[in-house]
């Protein structure tokens, strides 16, 4: 098997496009294109749960680009980044958009917080860690009783490397060259198995894809490249 990026490797490759986080035109624009589709999965995904005044904790939060329009619908958002740059980006923004947000910097494999939360997001970021494994059992611990983590990531798979990975980054340019590692990429079994060992109760897996006709994307059924997951704690 070819060798993982290593995380430093991962803190140099965001560490220089940091910058980049609110041009929607520029090198996080997909990013900006599927925030609508995630909080709607978010929403589509509580369960009884209304989003005002939840306690949100935001994982891998990067610029801020989910937690704001949390935000916005009055939920209690804290968001998380191991690069001191997003931080920075992130609470400026929030200021300048008259919004309260708790950001924190912070490595996520050594992270310590004295209060637990409603709902943990973790938003294309699993695929970015050493030890994805280790890091969801380290985090279960920040959720109330019956509390909701919902993640999304990209599937191994040879369409998503093609798609994902060679399309995305060389040809159309949505992403940044070497965002992704195809060895570090997660297949839905191998999330739903660690998730249900962590006494999670998988609740809905759904696709994220994009259709090349009316440059949309839409939530269906088919995981084989980006998908979400949402579980409960037991």
């Amino acid at each position: 098997m070819n060798k993982k990026t290593s995380k430093k490797e991962e803190f140099n490759n965001f560490t220089k496009i940091a910058q980049e986080w609110w041009k929607p035109e520029g090198k996080f624009k997909v990013l900006h294109d599927i925030i609508p589709l995630r909080i709607e999965y978010i929403l589509q995904n509580l369960g009884e749960k209304k989003i005002k005044n939840l306690h949100v904790l935001d994982l891998g939060c990067g610029g801020g680009l989910t937690c704001e329009p949390l935000a916005r619908l009055k939920a209690n958002v804290t968001g998380i980044d191991f690069i001191k740059q997003n931080i920075e980006i992130a609470k400026r923004h929030a200021y300048d958009s008259n919004l309260k947000i708790n950001y924190i910097h912070n490595d996520l494999d050594v992270i310590t917080i004295k209060k637990k939360f409603d709902l943990i997001i973790m938003m294309e970021v699993l695929e970015h860690l050493d030890d994805w494994k280790k890091n969801i059992s380290n985090i279960k611990k920040y959720l109330k009783p019956k509390g909701i983590i919902i993640i999304s990531t990209i599937n191994r798979t040879q369409l998503s490397k093609l798609l994902a990975i060679y399309l995305a980054e060389n040809i159309l340019k949505w992403v940044p060259k070497n965002t992704h590692d195809y060895n570090k990429l997660i297949k839905p079994e191998e999330l739903k198995e660690t998730l249900i060992k962590n006494n999670f109760i998988i609740k809905n897996i759904k696709g994220m894809n994009f259709n090349p006709i009316t440059k949309e994307w839409k939530l269906n059924n088919a995981v084989l490249v980006n998908y979400f997951c949402t579980a409960k704690i037991n």
